[in-house]
């Protein structure tokens, strides 16, 4: 039976100390995975809105090139000598000079409003043209005066093209500004705001491919774009390779496209995946290695114990288990064998109390018949004194005889009033052997008589003042009194004797207090009290604060036999 359990629980130890190492190990490595895969994300998020707003930032900067330039123009005051006086050298200075902030990102012109060339900023060919009733002179001149932007209808290394309608100050149109980028335009634009490994495009708001970072990115795109949008209306954000931040320019309705790579493709996923696998194929093999040897040096201690326990339990007292460490599971095989010692120690002690107790039991029982044969001789005693006129003698025997049937009964708590009588019978015999040298008082409330208080309690403390108080005093007086205090019994016993010493006044009554050998009434009877009610109940000493003599005084709670509480 032993062998098997042990082994199983050496399985469940080592499958334990497997699931202990691997589990974190495989959470964490999740966790791990996941949050890199989350805060790669937010990081792709963040660097597409930054990327984003700095090509934003630079189409913003092209599109308010042209008003501005076209601003500028009007206010040199030449416009209208510009469109009649060919050739003039200040209308092409004054063109550089409103076209300088923006000059190397776009090539300006001056059509006029016959769609003939004028001036140029750039390298093109003299006497061009562009149409008037079509493309982009037709839709500055229903713009409004208002920049527009387009592409060009008529093919040309333009990608885009920007044109504004120049008027005279009283508002007479005179020609056309007009803003062409090129490739080389766009990529001297954005050079620099995106990362290396994006790619940027940029679509009509027809969703035509206008510009590309990068070759074949424009129809392939723009067409998956495109077909997605016409499809349910909303182009995809990602695909398993690539992310897209899509942002309108909405000056010159350009649809500005940034693509990031995925950083988690399927792949990269793969990968992971295999080296997790292996990460966990690994920690498998090393957590093996190293909880076989731990589960058996567990295991093993506690089998042995198990095999102890089972001798123990077939009464071999002789069992003892080896100690192989100072570890705690050495510290459990100590303390089983020194459980198994106490245990052995304990069975002989119980054997001799068992044959001290049957002794003290042969013994109580004998001296059970003392008492009786005492109480019988008393008896006798008395009625050979009445027969033989001696009064005092059969009285002495009555009471003696009373107060040890008294003493002998099996109640433990009396009435009151049963403890005064047997208290008279106690001071009668006093009285006639001391010649009624001393008076005996008892003051007991007839509500009082029925309380219920532990028997032989007032005797040992009048015969303290018997015997310490009266002796050498004259018409000396002992009081005993009773009185309810609240839920509580006090009982006063005075004198008018010698008073109690120094050194037990103003105490509760301690035993420390009291010469060695004296007063052992008064300990007894203390005792008895705080055994029955408690620390708060017992004796308390003093002397008689209405003259000379001690006063001890007996504390305990108020109970009746029939009530049970007063």
């Amino acid at each position: 039976m032993t062998r098997p359990q042990s082994r199983s629980f050496r399985n469940r130890l080592l499958c334990s100390f497997l699931i202990a190492s691997l589990v974190p190990m495989i959470i964490c490595s999740a966790l791990l995975s996941q949050i890199f895969r989350i805060q790669m994300k937010k990081q792709m998020e963040t660097d597409a809105q930054t990327q984003t707003a700095h090509l934003m930032t630079a189409l913003d900067h092209v599109s308010d090139a042209l008003p501005g330039a076209a601003r500028a123009l009007k206010e040199s005051g030449l416009l209208p000598r510009a469109f009649t006086s060919l050739e003039d050298t200040k209308v092409n200075t004054a063109l550089f000079y409103a076209t300088e902030g923006s000059r190397d990102l776009a090539d300006y012109s001056l059509y006029d409003l016959g769609g003939s060339l004028c001036y140029s900023t750039g390298s093109v060919t003299p006497g061009a043209t562009l149409p008037t009733r079509w493309g982009i002179l037709f839709a500055a001149k229903n713009a409004g005066g208002q920049a527009v932007y387009q592409p060009p209808m008529d093919g040309g290394e333009a990608l885009l093209q920007g044109a504004a309608l120049l008027s005279s100050p009283q508002g007479e149109p005179l020609g056309y500004l007009v803003m062409e980028l090129s490739g080389e335009n766009f990529q001297k634009l954005f050079s620099g705001k995106y990362g290396s490994s994006n790619q940027i495009l940029l679509l009509s708001r027809y969703w035509h491919p206008v510009y590309a970072s990068q070759s074949g990115l424009t129809e392939e795109l723009a067409d998956t774009l495109r077909s997605q949008l016409l499809g349910d209306g909303r182009p995809g954000a990602q695909t398993e390779d690539f992310r897209y931040q899509i942002q309108a320019h909405r000056p010159t309705g350009l649809f500005l496209v940034l693509r990031q790579p995925q950083l988690f493709t399927q792949s990269t996923r793969k990968l992971l995946r295999a080296a997790s696998f292996f990460c966990v194929l690994v920690g498998i093999v090393i957590s093996a290695a190293l909880c076989l040897p731990l589960s058996q040096r567990v295991s093993l201690p506690i089998r042995r114990l198990l095999e102890a326990f089972n001798r123990l339990e077939q009464d071999d007292l002789d069992v003892h288990v080896s100690r192989d460490g100072e570890d705690e599971l050495g510290q459990l095989a100590e303390g089983f064998n020194h459980m198994v010692l106490a245990l052995k120690t304990n069975r002989q002690e119980l054997v001799d109390n068992q044959r001290e107790l049957n002794q003290a039991q042969v013994r109580m029982l004998q001296a059970q018949l003392n008492p009786h044969f005492l109480c019988n001789t008393l008896d006798t005693m008395k009625w050979i004194s009445k027969m033989s006129h001696v009064p005092q003698v059969a009285l002495m025997s009555t009471n003696l005889a009373d107060i040890l049937r008294f003493c002998i009964s099996a109640e433990e708590f009396v009435p009151l009033s049963r403890e005064v009588e047997v208290l008279n019978r106690y001071v009668e015999i006093q009285k006639i052997r001391l010649s009624d040298q001393f008076s005996f008082v008892v003051s007991l409330p007839e509500e009082l008589e029925t309380c219920m208080v532990p028997k032989m309690i007032l005797q040992p403390i009048v015969e303290n003042a018997i015997l310490h108080g009266l002796e050498g005093v004259s018409d000396s007086v002992i009081r005993v009194e009773a009185e309810q205090e609240d839920a509580e019994l006090l009982i006063t016993v005075t004198d008018n004797g010698h008073g109690l010493p120094p050194d037990m006044i103003g105490h509760p009554y301690r035993r420390e207090s009291a010469p060695a050998g004296h007063h052992l009434g008064l300990y007894n009877v203390d005792t008895i009290l705080k055994k029955h009610y408690g620390e708060r109940y017992g004796l308390y000493l003093d002397n008689n604060p209405e003259g000379s003599g001690a006063r001890v005084r007996a504390r305990l709670p108020l109970k009746r036999k029939e009530e049970n509480q007063c």
